[in-house]
Parts: structure tokens; C-alpha cells; sequence
């Protein structure tokens, strides 16, 4: 890892004036065939969020200007096929994705980082914590789906983020897949990559949970959104059961699986909150 990062290339570019006191800028971190396109603001501790599938991390922007103004600095690589980042996809693992944060993590020089992934991106946030341990001290699982939850949604998930799909049905499919009742299921009509999906697609169908289920060793925030049909109720305590007193459980009302956009001061109020209670 230190010979490639010896070997990038880092250009920087700023994007937007400062946010209550926290500037946010922009760069790409270039190693090899691969560009990551990172979105950087605020100061302190070092944080770095991972989106769900077939999403951005610009899903986050509520989010992540809060857990700057709470006092972390926040990292937002954009995976492969967002923004500007680009790099192989073909036959790609979570490895490779988790190597991608890595390079993130190092090139920002601020020590280690809590990793923060919104469902699918708790698979990369976890196979990171697995493979550099040295780079992650803490975890956080956001509406991680259970080992046993129901398969059928799949097709909404599917349906979800098909653009060619009607509008109405794919608010549908956002609707039992991402949103609780009542939440504005329109604000994720937009924004998904099926570029992305695509290559993410074989590593959703073939999880290896042996490879990064355990997360490594390093501490973990469970949390749950209590309307994630991802996340039955019945399975609310299983990772802990299974990790012990390396697990935290935090639960969010009125979200589902989205979770993001429908709590964001919720999901805020929650990381930083466990954030502090971890060692440097």
C-alpha cells in the first residue's frame, strides 16, 4: 500500500465556499488505473461514509455536513463509476472497493478513520476493517440487512433503480424497499448509477459474508433503521449476539432502508454520539 500511494498522483480542486465555519472541497486521488473522486469537509477525527448500491455519496450531504459541524473531518470517496471516479469493474470484488478506501484513508493523513456504510457500503465498510485494520478504528453499519431477510425484495431493490422503469413503479418498488410510511420516497427517484449496479450486481448475488461479516476487529455501531425490511425485528440482536461487546445497537424511528435521507439528524445524532465514546 505505501509503494502505491508513493506512486499517485493527488490533484485538488475546490468546489464550494465554507459550511458554518467548514469548507468543503473536492479532489482526485489517482493510483494506477484507478480515480477517486473525494469529497472532504470539516476538521478533527477523521470519518470516511460509503454509499448504498448503485448510489452516490452525495446521498450524504446532509449527513456529512453534520458530523462536520459536530466536529469530524468527513471523507466521501465516490465509488467506481460516480462523480469522477473510475477504474476496472469487470470481475472487481470488495476488496478491490475496500481498497479504494484504503488509499482514502492514507492519502488524507489524519490517522485512522471511523468507516461509515449505508447498506451495501457496510459490505465495503467492513471487508476495509478486515483487510487494513491498522487504517480502521471503528465501524458503523447503517441499515445492514440481516443474513435471513426476506429474498422477494430483491425485485423492488431491482425495480427501484431501473431507469428505463415507469416512474410509478419504481416510487412503488422505493416504497416497500427503502421508504417508511410516510417518507418522501420521490427524493431517491434520482441518483442511481446503473453503471454501478452492474458491476455490484454478481458481489450482492455472491456475498462471501466469510470474507467480511466479522467486520475484523474493530468496534461496531449497529444501526438500525425500525422500519428496514432489510432488517427484521426478529433479527435485531443477532450481530451482537454474534460479536458481543464489540456491538453497539442504535435504532431510528419513521426510516426504512434508505434511512439516509429520512433521518439524517437521527443518523448524525447517532455517529457522533457513539463516535465519541471510542479511543483515538
Amino acid at each position: 500500500m505505501k509503494m502505491l500511494l508513493a506512486a499517485m498522483a493527488l490533484a485538488i480542486s475546490w468546489t464550494c465556499v465554507a459550511q458554518a465555519g467548514e469548507a468543503r472541497t473536492r479532489y482526485t486521488i489517482k493510483r494506477g488505473d484507478v480515480a477517486i473522486d473525494v469529497i472532504d469537509e470539516g476538521k478533527g477525527p477523521l470519518m470516511v461514509l460509503l454509499p448504498s448500491s448503485a448510489r452516490d455519496s452525495e446521498d450524504y450531504d446532509a449527513v456529512a455536513e453534520g458530523l462536520a459541524k459536530a466536529g469530524f473531518r468527513v471523507l466521501r470517496p465516490q465509488p467506481r463509476g460516480a462523480g469522477a471516479s473510475v477504474g476496472p469493474t469487470e470481475g472487481i470484488t470488495l476488496h478491490d472497493l475496500a481498497d479504494d478506501v484504503a488509499v482514502t484513508i492514507e492519502t488524507a493523513r489524519d490517522g485512522r478513520a471511523i468507516v461509515v456504510g449505508h447498506a451495501f457500503g457496510n459490505w465495503v465498510a467492513r471487508m476495509t476493517a478486515v483487510d487494513h485494520p491498522n487504517l480502521v478504528r471503528g465501524v458503523v453499519i447503517a441499515a445492514a440487512a440481516s443474513k435471513a431477510y426476506p429474498k422477494e425484495l430483491l425485485v423492488s431493490l431491482r425495480d427501484a433503480g431501473n431507469v428505463t422503469l415507469p416512474d410509478a413503479q419504481r416510487i412503488a418498488a422505493l416504497k416497500v424497499a427503502f421508504f417508511a410510511p410516510g417518507n418522501d420516497a420521490l427524493v431517491w427517484l434520482a441518483g442511481w448509477h446503473p453503471g454501478m449496479a452492474a458491476y455490484q450486481r454478481p458481489i450482492i448475488a455472491a456475498p462471501k459474508e466469510e470474507e467480511w461479516w466479522s467486520g475484523g476487529s474493530a468496534p461496531l455501531l449497529d444501526l438500525q433503521a425500525l422500519q428496514d425490511p432489510f432488517r427484521p425485528r426478529s433479527t435485531a440482536n443477532d450481530i451482537k449476539a454474534e460479536f458481543g461487546d464489540r456491538v453497539t445497537i442504535a435504532t431510528v424511528d419513521n426510516a426504512s432502508h434508505a434511512l439516509i435521507p429520512e433521518q439524517p439528524d437521527a443518523v448524525v445524532a447517532a455517529i457522533a454520539g457513539w463516535a465519541r465514546t471510542l479511543k483515538p
